[in-house]
């Protein structure tokens, strides 16, 4: 499903128009993605957290060459399933 379809099932559920609901997914991804690159978490209770991760300097290797490279440390954004979210995936 990508952000058309979201859109789209989401409007067929509520009766609204896709204009408001549009404006609505956008600015909920906006600001979640605004407040994990800011460092902070965001939950969503049932659904799940996203948060900003530190990633350790470590040592990799050049696939085609077998070379020894170093990847430097890094924040990353990391999601992490809430109870219901999995247990309704667990059990559709």
């Amino acid at each position: 499903m990508n952000k058309g379809e979201l859109i789209d099932a989401i409007s067929t559920s509520t009766d609204l128009p896709k204009s408001v609901i549009d404006t609505v997914v956008s600015a909920t991804v906006d600001t979640v993605v605004d407040t994990v690159a800011n460092g902070e978490k965001v939950t969503l209770v049932g659904f799940g957290s996203f948060e900003p991760r530190d990633r350790k300097a470590r040592d990799g290797r050049n696939p085609k060459t077998g070379e020894v490279i170093k990847i430097p440390a890094t924040t990353i954004p990391a999601f992490s399933a809430g109870k219901a979210f999995k247990e309704r995936v667990k059990n559709p």
